[in-house]
């Protein structure tokens, strides 16, 4: 008796849940036929659906503008006085800290490249330096960005920035000692000699770069150059015996010619 109660009571709850199922597809049948009879009349009405736009987050208030500039301002300050103290994490946690209120504030970024560079983090300071060259055609943020392809072995990009750099600082000669190094490096010899002979004649006791361009002569089989160029050095640095012997082996070269 139990049994036949209990399998009866089983099978109205079944019937009732199918029963609800059923509705229920019913329902949803019976409203997407009436969306879709709504939409072909709006199309036989000649009706246009417009897409969704994103609403535009409202401008900053001037005020808020102002207070965000005061903190920035202030990160630099204590970033540059941390830098002082060479507490080189808590200049970049600064820093950061201020590209978080305001994330294209040039002078923040450069500072960030800056310490990118000068920390042995090329490749950080090369993203950095070519997003800022889209904000701001600086001649150092060029010079920085060859430096960073330098750093990295990568000579040629190198040239491409130290040119860029030169291009508009053409009277300085440290952009044209700066870009003749990287044509060296890039084995670009013919190029480099011109623009290193130019840094010299303005810094002409600079016997690194002095050294540099005797170097280039002799790989462009110059000889009587880089001779003249090492008695030059020889003049400047006259107990440097490795230099002597330069100037003896291609006196030697001469006379055998």
């Amino acid at each position: 008796m139990y049994l036949i109660v209990f399998i009866g009571s089983v099978s109205l709850l079944a019937l009732l849940l199918g029963g609800k199922v059923l509705l229920r597809q019913r329902f949803v049948r019976r409203f997407v036929r009436s969306v879709r009879q709504r939409l072909e009349a709006a199309e036989e009405r000649g009706a246009v659906l417009l897409e969704e736009t994103p609403t535009q987050r409202p401008a900053k208030s001037p005020r808020i503008s102002a207070i965000e500039l005061q903190q920035v301002r202030r990160l630099l300050r204590d970033a540059d006085k941390a830098w002082s103290q060479d507490k080189l994490a808590d200049v970049e946690r600064m820093l950061i800290q201020g590209l978080t209120i305001q994330p294209r504030a040039v002078d923040v970024q450069a500072q960030l490249a800056k310490l990118y560079l000068t920390t042995d983090r090329e490749s950080k300071a090369e993203a950095l330096y070519k997003e800022l060259l889209q904000q701001r055609d600086d001649v150092s943020f060029h010079a920085n960005l060859g430096l960073a392809y330098y750093k990295q072995a990568k000579y040629v990009d190198a040239c491409y920035a130290y040119q860029e750099a030169l291009n508009r600082d053409p009277k300085n000669p440290e952009r044209c000692a700066a870009l003749g190094r990287a044509c060296i490096a890039a084995q670009r010899f013919e190029e480099a000699a011109p623009l290193l002979e130019k840094a010299c004649a303005h810094l002409s006791r600079d016997t690194q770069l002095l050294h540099l361009l005797a170097e280039c002569y002799v790989q462009l089989n110059w000889v009587d150059k880089a001779e003249e160029t090492y008695r030059r050095i020889n003049r400047l640095e006259p107990y440097d015996e490795e230099v002597k012997a330069k100037i003896k082996s291609f006196s030697g070269q001469l006379v055998g010619a």
